[in-house]
């Protein structure tokens, strides 16, 4: 009997030995950025998928050390929290949304968003909120499991699949009434036909709802609100009792107003915001997604030469919009919407937060724990300390000083797995 249970209990010793001997790395930074604050000669441990250890070299714990990586020079950060992107799409100067709804097929959406995934991935993109597959289905579901089960690089998608508009109100529109159209977005109204969508969006694995409160279906192509407020809050006490959130695409004020009554979590765009909006947003605790790079972009195909010409109206009241949303005290998101611009470039928005008068600290905030708090990601990411899963970036400088310091990205790390981007030298 002593002699089987030995016999049994050696090997599991050493199997438990062995596994419990995790592989730990070493990064040297010149300075951190720990999600709210800038820290100077600090090390970071990581341990397998988590941050063991933040903070000065001489408090680290006595490990063994299996990889050491010198980032003289750099700033390690939190891996960067993408807030409204939309992986299936690509530039509208390159194809026009309406011909990648209609034109493109599937497959072809999906090849295009594997090389968004790699490329926001390589830009310092850890994290990203994706806003709707526009028409084509569940396949933002299908990428974010490819990306999750290791068959492509790509950060951790949250997922909206179809997203829901009220009947006439979406595109691709122009089509006499004998033409079937396949629409962006999945259309809905009234108490039960809502309840049935959101309940099979939810039955396909999204992580959460986006509902369009308004768009440009009023009087020559203005924006008006597209669903009642009982039927927001339908939406969002059928989404909640699954323990998802709602995010609102609204850019007209009475729009933001019902959907922050109704409970969203997010304004999407939000350009029409009043004074009087802002302060029932601020009081809901609901957050702006300005997506500013996103008109900046829309005004530049449309002939706009930025730095040339004058500003266009749009420009001139979305810079307004936005200072009015940072002197209201709301909580700002970041994210872009990119896809209208090019995946990889998703730092712009955070350019632009800057140049439109958010201070460099406040947008590094926003990017990483900001974000993180606002999409309940918190107690994993956002934030550089122990316990963490260890999504890290490092880039070249101080983007405190200089927001664009983080098109320098030199290292990612998504949970404890590094990855060069291409420009790296050495890079695979």
């Amino acid at each position: 009997m002593r002699r089987f249970f030995l016999a049994y209990l050696v090997p599991t010793l050493l199997a438990f030995t062995l596994s419990a001997r995790a592989e730990v790395t070493l990064l040297e930074p010149s300075r951190v950025f720990d999600g709210r604050d800038l820290h100077e000669n600090w090390i970071v441990m990581v341990s397998d998928e988590t941050i063991l250890y933040a903070g000065p070299r001489g408090k680290a714990p006595a490990v063994a050390v299996d990889d050491t990586r010198d980032l003289a020079g750099q700033t390690l950060m939190p891996g960067l929290i993408e807030g409204h992107s939309h992986v299936l799409l690509h530039p509208y100067s390159e194809t026009p949304w309406n011909d990648q709804v209609l034109k493109e097929s599937e497959a072809e959406r999906v090849v295009r968003a594997v090389n968004h995934a790699r490329d926001s991935l390589f830009a310092g993109v850890t994290t990203m909120r994706d806003l709707g597959s526009e028409g084509a289905g569940y396949a933002d579901v299908a990428v974010r499991d490819a990306i999750n089960g290791g068959l492509i690089p790509g950060p951790r998608l949250i997922v909206a699949g179809r997203a829901i508009v009220a009947t006439g109100s979406y595109g691709p529109k122009g089509f006499h009434e004998g033409v079937d159209v396949p629409l962006g977005a999945e259309t809905a109204d009234g108490y039960d036909d809502l309840v049935r969508v959101v309940r099979s969006q939810i039955g396909r694995n999204i992580d959460f709802v986006k509902v369009y409160a308004d768009y440009r279906w009023g009087p020559e192509g203005t924006a008006a609100p597209t669903f009642s407020l009982e039927e927001l809050k339908t939406i969002v006490d059928t989404a909640r009792s699954s323990g998802r959130s709602v995010a609102a695409h609204a850019s007209t004020a009475e729009a933001m107003r019902r959907a922050v009554l109704a409970g969203v979590e997010t304004i999407e765009h939000g350009d029409g915001a009043t004074a009087d909006v802002l302060r029932l947003m601020k009081k809901h605790g609901v957050a702006l997604c300005p997506t500013l790079a996103a008109g900046d972009a829309i005004s530049q195909y449309r002939g706009w030469e930025k730095g040339t010409n004058p500003e266009p109206k749009r420009i001139t009241r979305k810079r307004e919009s936005f200072q009015a949303a940072l002197d209201s005290g709301v909580a700002i998101c970041f994210g872009g919407d990119v896809g209208v611009y090019p995946h990889g470039d998703n730092v712009r928005e955070l350019e632009m937060m800057v140049d439109y008068g958010m201070e460099v600290r406040d947008v590094l905030h926003a990017a990483t724990a900001g974000n993180a708090k606002l999409f309940h990601l918190s107690q994993t990411l956002g934030s550089v300390k122990s316990g963490m899963l260890a999504d890290l970036i490092s880039v070249r400088g101080n983007p405190a000083e200089d927001v664009s310091a983080l098109r320098e990205v030199y290292l990612v790390m998504k949970d404890g797995v590094i990855y060069m981007p291409p420009q790296v030298p050495g890079a695979y």
